[in-house]
């Protein structure tokens, strides 16, 4: 599914739930991530064309670890939780992947 973003909107908000795995098509945006005793936001990341975001909730079957902003108005692929999963346990890659995955998420906090 094509989902048109405007600059400033938010695409993935922290600590809610995974649901889709998104490819940017077109456009930026911004990774940040709040700590627990932080009172702003750290960058993590800018992203682009080509890029890919929100896996890491639905490998690992947390909550969203980040969140991310379009810096830019651009075009997003979404591809479904269910339907990313399936595409990449269908490649052999969940298990590898996950724990990379996991160990980036534990060297962001």
């Amino acid at each position: 599914m094509l989902v048109r973003v405007k600059a400033g909107e938010v695409i993935i908000r922290q600590g809610d739930p995974a649901d889709r795995f998104y490819v940017i098509g077109e456009g930026e945006v911004e990774v940040t991530q709040t700590l627990p005793d932080a009172v702003e936001p750290r960058v993590l990341r800018r992203m682009g064309e080509g890029d890919g975001f929100g896996e890491i909730g639905l490998l690992s079957g947390s909550a969203r670890t980040a969140t991310v902003t379009a810096v830019a108005g651009g075009t997003l692929v979404a591809l479904d939780g269910d339907a990313f999963l399936d595409l990449v346990k269908g490649a052999g890659i969940t298990s590898p992947y996950a724990e990379i995955q996991r160990g980036a998420a534990a060297t962001a906090g």
